[in-house]
């Protein structure tokens, strides 16, 4: 299947910039691209060097809110045009507006019966503006939620930045999402790209303390709070493999009931009965298809999951693992 990156961040971030840059490399020569034109006049179409018939520029305004069927509709026209052998493409790139929310375009590659045959998730990518992101964070929802649905945050403008300010931003971004990988925009776009892929988990977990002394039935957690963001990074790691029926269901009833806290899931499982990990990734109401991983990090082989959560009390989340895993309660305190 082929995947589609999504290209996200906030008014002025440097998404339009860092896409004229990536097209220029021979990897993304094959790449069709979804532009999201605002207003009458395309600005982004103009700025950008490099279009051809495979760009496709999106004419509705906000792409996270009144144009999801048409994003639908220019995959599925993209997909008909390659059936027909008119085009040729082996990657898709939807570049969003500054205040767009990237979960309605997730779910629509995911939840769309025919999309999803078709293309799968190939991640997220999120610039965030060195000099205005943290005056950006305090007062905007979208940025929020830009940087935590991001497998990889790209830091944009760090020329005009000092160096305590970005590595002050940095602790800030991983706070809302230990799970993005974090690069600057002037780095190598193999390094920009590389691996980016919504299935992978290769993650560590912030904050978790291992306790191998008293047995390996143990539940740990740890909650990262941010108050000026209203967003909680919250860990679980479980020492003694899993049920995997009985994780899923779980993991679908949680996401069915609080779907819209739950910006996302991303994890690391021991799988009773299985050598090698599964990792899996989660986002809002929805769950990507598992991936048998083909050998384990390093660390100890222990499930391993990070929820970034927004309203939500992660004990509720601990609480409901330990009684649907049938795990001792008592054990399951940190």
């Amino acid at each position: 299947m082929t995947p589609v990156v999504l290209l996200t961040g906030f008014l002025g971030s440097g998404k339009t910039t860092l896409l004229q840059r990536l097209l220029t490399d021979p990897g993304l020569a094959r790449a069709a691209v979804l532009i999201n034109e605002y207003g009458e006049v395309g600005l982004d179409h103009h700025l950008l060097d490099r279009i051809d018939e495979n760009v496709v520029l999106l004419k509705s305004g906000c792409i996270c809110c009144t144009v999801r069927g048409e994003v639908a509709d220019a995959l599925l026209n993209l997909q008909s045009l390659r059936d027909r052998g008119e085009i040729d493409f082996d990657r898709v790139v939807i570049e969003t507006t500054g205040l767009a929310d990237p979960y309605p375009v997730l779910q629509t590659l995911t939840a769309h019966p025919v999309l999803r045959s078709h293309f799968r998730g190939g991640g997220v990518l999120t610039t965030v503006d060195a000099v205005n992101a943290t005056i950006q964070l305090g007062h905007r929802a979208e940025a929020v939620r830009q940087i935590a649905a991001a497998d990889r945050i790209v830091l944009t403008k760090t020329d005009l930045a000092d160096a305590a300010t970005v590595e002050a931003l940095r602790i800030k971004l991983h706070r809302v999402n230990p799970a993005a990988g974090v690069v600057r925009s002037d780095d190598a776009v193999a390094g920009i790209l590389g691996g980016l892929d919504a299935s992978n988990a290769g993650l560590a977990v912030p904050g978790v303390q291992y306790d191998h002394e008293h047995g390996h039935h143990h539940l740990h957690h740890a909650h990262h709070h941010d108050d000026s963001l209203g967003v909680i990074t919250f860990s679980l790691t479980v020492e003694r493999p899993v049920d995997w029926t009985d994780f899923g269901i779980w993991l679908t009833l949680l996401l069915h009931r609080y779907g819209d806290r739950i910006f996302r899931v991303k994890g690391i499982l021991s799988i009773a009965g299985e050598d090698r990990p599964v990792a899996i990734h989660g986002v809002q109401h929805l769950v990507h298809a598992p991936v048998h991983m083909k050998h384990w990090p390093q660390g100890p082989r222990v499930s391993r999951l990070v929820f970034i959560l927004e309203g939500l009390d992660p004990d509720r989340i601990r609480r409901s693992f330990s009684a649907f895993m049938r795990l001792d309660v008592a054990d399951a305190a940190a």
